[in-house]
């Protein structure tokens, strides 16, 4: 740890909240150097899907290697990419229906947003582009002018230029409709909103704290987009590949958007980023869009060994009973201790705590126990579940045993003054 204070940036953020030296890790486990076991609820924010060394994963990169398999190829035609488009198609692509073009960009989700809002806009020859409030998309600078937390903004570097931040599903609570207030606005030529090249958004706003947009809303969007010409994106960088219990977010509404960004998981653990384009908005000239590490061929194998499970009615088992027990328990703690209702889907849940303060307390309280878990939100007040799908069903009940016990040695959590760690 002094190595990683001497000589690391001052930017560095999750080591701050878990100040260990991990050395091991397999699925939902990890170890430190002390050999100190971890239970992870945290899985690469969302990256991990699959767990950590995947057997199946690790063998096929292990054979890949072996075999001098292609390390780089920038967009060259390999065996690794071939067999990973071929493998999307016929796993995820052809069962659902959806005929897209993919798009590999730089290897992080980022990358995919800036190449999704860029081609919507030469697609429709149009600049503006609306996202919502709470959004996280990323980073970079197209992509941190949609991401709404204000703590990520200065006024030295980006700014909103070319996008307007409108209300999400709830934001101002249950009776009111904001995809109705957004039609609204397109239709009033004095609104000063313009008619947007895209429309970006996550139907599960992660980081924004897990605001769950209901199916109703996102076929409002959808239908919105439709009548006005507009491109809807689907940003499923996090909560896509599985993590709300069918491979994409949005299958429960039943809509199918014309850009969706997917990053993390989809690379079985390594970087790799996709953009899904509708063929008709596929308007780029060869080479107009471009990076060094346009396609991670170790990212292309792990992939193409993970995307089978899909098709796997034991995997499918799994993941609805973990899914289910997640649920379940959430709600239970949430009652127990006087909080609003667990909020999510699938495996991505968020408990909502009063403030920053507790909720803090009861993620260091999970660490000294042998749990990493995260907090998101605007306020950083939201405890954020992302365990692995693939974790054992018991590893999952010791890891909601071992946050039971923080909120508790945390209690009472509405009264900041009194929050103690263990």
């Amino acid at each position: 740890m002094e190595s990683i204070a001497r000589l690391e940036s001052e930017v560095r953020g999750y080591v701050r909240s878990f100040p260990t030296v991990f050395t091991q890790s397999r699925n939902a486990h990890l170890w430190d150097e002390q050999g100190r076991q971890y239970i992870d609820f945290f899985a690469g924010a969302g990256t991990l899907n699959y767990g950590h060394n995947h057997p199946r994963i690790k063998a096929a990169l292990l054979d890949h290697i072996q075999q001098d398999g292609v390390l780089h190829g920038l967009d060259l035609a390999t065996s690794a990419k071939i067999r990973f488009l071929e493998t999307f198609e016929s796993v995820i692509l052809r069962p659902r229906q959806l005929d897209y073009r993919l798009q590999f960009t730089g290897p992080t989700g980022t990358n995919a947003i800036e190449a999704a809002i860029k081609v919507a806009r030469k697609a429709k020859s149009r600049s503006h582009v609306v996202a919502f409030t709470n959004a996280y998309h990323g980073h970079s600078l197209g992509a941190l002018a949609l991401t709404g937390n204000r703590r990520y903004h200065n006024e030295h570097y980006g700014s909103h230029n070319n996008v307007s931040h409108l209300p999400f599903d709830g934001y101002f609570g249950p009776g009111t409709d904001t995809a109705a207030q957004l039609r609204a606005l397109l239709q009033d030529g004095s609104s000063g909103l313009p008619i947007p090249a895209a429309i970006v958004l996550e139907t599960i706003q992660a980081e924004g704290g897990i605001n769950v947009a209901s199916d109703d809303w996102l076929r409002a969007i959808r239908a919105l987009c439709n009548d006005f010409d507009i491109a809807l994106i689907i940003d499923d960088i996090q909560v896509g590949n599985g993590r709300t219990g069918t491979f994409f977010s949005f299958e429960s509404a039943g809509i199918r958007p014309d850009i969706v960004c997917l990053s993390k998981a989809i690379g079985g653990g390594l970087p790799m980023s996709v953009v899904l384009i509708d063929p008709a908005l596929d308007v780029w000239q060869p080479g107009e869009h471009t990076g060094t590490f346009r396609g991670n061929q170790l990212a292309f194998v792990a992939a193409s060994a993970a995307l089978p499970l899909w098709r796997e009615d034991t995997f499918a088992h799994q993941l609805k009973r973990n899914a289910t027990s997640v649920e379940t328990r959430l709600n239970a703690l949430a009652q127990q201790h006087d909080l609003p209702p667990a909020r999510g889907r699938g495996m991505i849940w968020g408990l909502c705590l009063p403030s920053q303060a507790a909720a803090d307390a009861v993620t260091q309280a999970c660490f000294e126990h042998g749990l990493i878990i995260e907090t998101a939100g605007a306020e950083g007040n939201v405890l954020k579940f992302l365990a692995p799908l693939t974790i054992e069903h018991d590893t999952l009940a010791r890891g909601l045993e071992i946050l039971e016990y923080a909120l508790q040695q945390c209690a009472p959590i509405h009264d900041d003054k009194r929050v103690a760690i263990p």
